[in-house]
């Protein structure tokens, strides 16, 4: 089955590959890496996912946000390749970052939404190594930020 199919088959669509709104590009492709600039949580509608987990958000309202955060990397993956998902080798790494209170310990959870996404849409090659780390705020207030890397055939 393809990526496509995939995608059909779990009733996912991807949004609108964001260009980058800062002095920096969306993608970099070096050698047949790919990496891609964070993504911030947005839903559906293309607002901003806002707010301090563990205060705001609960777990898995933060799950969501960082499944929004997949959904944009799975996007721009895409772009980068031309619209051709086929052209992924592997999900090497994923880094996400939670806006969270001083005493929030469930990071892990939250990344999960993210990690949870890119592997049921690739598989096994998207299965990826990661870290989930807190932080004290986010671009624009957003809820959770995740940058990846990929390998391209």
């Amino acid at each position: 089955m393809s990526f496509e199919e995939k995608l059909k088959e779990l009733n996912i669509t991807l949004p609108e590959a964001k260009p980058p709104v800062g002095s920096y590009v969306a993608t970099k492709k070096v050698g047949n890496l790919l990496f891609v600039s964070g993504q911030i949580s947005i839903n559906s509608n293309g607002e901003l996912i806002k707010g301090k987990v563990g205060l705001d958000l609960t777990i898995q309202e933060a799950y969501d946000a960082a499944k929004s955060c997949g959904l944009s990397i799975i996007s721009q993956v895409k772009k980068a390749c031309n619209g051709d998902l086929s052209k992924v080798k592997s999900c090497v790494k994923i880094t996400g970052f939670v806006n969270s209170t001083n005493d929030f310990i469930d990071q892990p959870k939250v990344i999960n939404g993210a990690s949870d996404l890119i592997s049921s849409v690739f598989g096994n090659i998207g299965m990826h190594s990661r870290a989930a780390v807190s932080t004290n705020s986010l671009p624009l207030g957003v809820a959770v930020e995740v940058d990846a890397i990929f390998e391209l055939n």
